[in-house]
């Protein structure tokens, strides 16, 4: 990395950042069946993390899902 690009990595709140990734068939499996009837394609469901992995949301759509990170102040992360 370059000066410039480790400053900027150093000014990075990893509070602020929130992991974003298509859901999993165990996690999809492990959803209440009530929440199934709310959701249009099963196979557009993303989820939102924190740094630690803790699950903060599952969001139909990847740019929903942008859209209620930047909405709580954090920073989205793609996760392949």
């Amino acid at each position: 990395m370059t000066n410039e690009q480790n400053k900027a990595v150093a000014t990075i709140d990893a509070s602020k950042l929130a992991y974003i990734r298509g859901i999993e068939a165990d996690e999809l499996a492990a959803l209440p069946n009530d929440a199934f009837a709310h959701i249009g394609d099963p196979a557009a469901l993303y989820v939102v993390t924190n740094g630690d992995g803790e699950k903060l949301a599952v969001v139909e759509g990847r740019n929903a899902a942008i859209a209620a990170v930047e909405a709580n102040a954090m920073q989205p992360m793609s996760i392949h």
